[in-house]
């Protein structure tokens, strides 16, 4: 029985995605051959990375000026690579969570960073109505927070480069790629299995890379030049992207995701606003519809090992909270269905029966 995952990352992939990546493992494109054993330079796999890319700008509506690379290391790794490469004396970074804090820490080698942060409230905010200085090289967010649950919504503008880490909320809403120089993230939430990172980047913006010595795999005109091939890129990983692709576009595309998206969260933020034992700490304009933090009333609090074990018992998994904040935690990405979500909302219905 196919159980109702709601983990963080990595996450529950669409049905396409598990039934034909499973498939290309046996045997791949009738070649006799699995695709963990196929050349990455063979003309079916170059097949694979070429339909995946023009799949991200299709399905994404990427404007024609900008590349799109899948590569290894993470979202973590281009917290270093984007200030390497970019940052000349100083950045705006907003810091509102762990991932975005760990970008700030990389670029603090590089040069000044100017930060605005709702660490003042345990990240549980998205500041608005901040100043950018006029100097600064890029401003740098973190559109959806994994673990503290906040998100942004909307496609911001700045006088400065705009780069956004969109690991946990790519291909759940429409974007306006054009007022962003750079996106990237790790694949593991919305588009794929662990293991390669998607960055998106407009071409021009390769002009402001800073005159230093820079390695070459940390460059990113190596890796456009090289197709993303310039190492063995993370194969499986971009047919799976593939596939979760072609999921996205036969489902409707970013409209019917982004849809599918408010309908779940309306029913299981309805869930907690309306329930005597569970709450949530985030404020409610800026609540994640990607991950949903949610926690027990103070006097319920020795419970929460009871409730995790007590859903798991009923097929809801992966509903911990990140080790750091503690609490419970819906991750519910594109594949999370409106019965996945029934499920949970049913479970906590009949936990709050027992013991509120």
């Amino acid at each position: 029985m196919r159980k109702h995952i709601f983990n963080a990352g990595p996450c529950k992939l669409s049905d396409r995605t598990l039934e034909n990546t499973s498939k290309a493992i046996l045997e791949f494109n009738n070649s006799g051959q699995s695709i963990f054993e196929v050349s990455h330079r063979g003309k079916d796999f170059q097949a694979v990375m070429d339909n995946t890319v023009e799949l991200m700008k299709e399905v994404l509506n990427i404007p024609e000026n900008y590349s799109v690379l899948f590569l290894g290391g993470g979202a973590s790794l281009q917290f270093c690579m984007i200030p390497y490469n970019f940052m000349k004396k100083k950045a705006f970074y907003l810091d509102t969570g762990t991932w975005s804090t760990k970008a700030i820490a990389e670029a603090k080698l590089w040069g000044e960073t100017v930060v605005v942060t709702s660490k003042d409230k345990d990240f549980t905010y998205i500041p608005k109505d901040f100043k950018v200085p006029s100097d600064v090289d890029y401003v740098h967010i973190t559109t959806n927070n994994t673990i503290r649950g906040t998100e942004i919504f909307e496609d911001w503008s700045f006088d400065a480069p705009l780069i956004a880490d969109m690991s946990s909320d790519i291909l759940s809403r429409p974007v306006d790629f054009s007022k962003y120089v750079m996106v990237y993230g790790g694949a593991q939430k919305n588009m794929g299995p662990a293991g390669a990172t998607f960055v998106i980047i407009n071409n021009d913006y390769l002009s402001k890379v800073v005159d230093r010595p820079i390695p070459a795999m940390l460059k990113y005109s190596t890796h456009i030049d090289g197709g993303s091939m310039y190492n063995t890129p993370p194969v499986i990983n971009v047919f799976a992207i593939r596939e979760t692709l072609l999921w996205v576009k036969e489902s409707g595309g970013l409209v019917a995701m982004n849809k599918l998206a408010d309908d779940r969260a309306k029913m299981l933020y309805g869930a907690i606003d309306s329930s005597k034992m569970f709450k949530s700490p985030v404020v409610k304009e800026d609540r994640s519809r990607m991950n949903i933090v949610f926690v027990f009333e103070d006097k319920y609090k020795e419970l929460e090992a009871e409730f995790i074990a007590f859903a798991g018992s009923k097929n809801c998994v992966g509903l911990k909270g990140h080790r750091s904040v503690g609490g419970f935690r819906a991750s519910t990405y594109n594949a999370c269905t409106m019965d996945d979500v029934k499920a949970l909302v049913s479970v906590m219905k009949e936990f709050e029966e027992k013991h509120a």
